[in-house]
């Protein structure tokens, strides 16, 4: 058996007025939030599912029903901190990890390295680990009509046990 596997978690929330808009750990000055049952912040629900997925654990969902009143407007980060608790219990750890947020708006790039270090920083691990990048859908479909925002991360691990 390999003692490297790779996981994808991929996310997606509608965006509302009124919600706080966080994403990858980091609050953004936007006019609308995603609504969640946690803090909606769909980096790191990807970042989440990406290392479950990829130490063959449960998806988020499993782990943190919406339906439980426990997680209601939870901050992402603790649900992030606590999921790669099961996967280094699992005997894995983080060898590196690329986030993608897919929308038209924000423009995150004065956040990256912050939304780098706080991603980090739930899991313990150094900076360098982990990226933050961006993209666009050209207008096309519910992100690019600014309808929601959706995130898709890839996590590698390595066996540590």
């Amino acid at each position: 058996m390999s003692d490297l596997r790779v996981g994808l978690g991929v996310d997606a929330h509608a965006l509302a007025a009124g919600i706080p808009l966080v994403l990858g750990g980091v609050t953004i000055e936007h006019s609308h939030g995603l609504r969640g049952h946690s803090d909606g912040d769909v980096i790191a629900h990807a970042l989440t599912d990406a290392l479950l997925g990829a130490a063959g654990l449960a998806d988020i969902g499993t782990l943190f029903p919406s339906d439980d009143e426990r997680y209601r407007g939870a901050d992402s980060l603790m649900l992030l901190a606590e999921a790669y608790v099961h996967v280094r219990k699992g005997g894995f750890g983080l060898v590196n990890a690329d986030c993608v947020l897919i929308g038209q708006e924000p423009k995150i790039a004065p956040y990256r390295r912050e939304m780098a270090s706080r991603l980090a920083g739930a899991l313990g691990v150094d900076v360098e680990r982990v990226s933050v990048r961006a993209t666009t859908t050209d207008f096309l479909g519910f992100a690019g009509r600014g309808e929601g925002l959706a995130a898709q991360a890839v996590a590698l691990l390595e066996r540590t046990a």
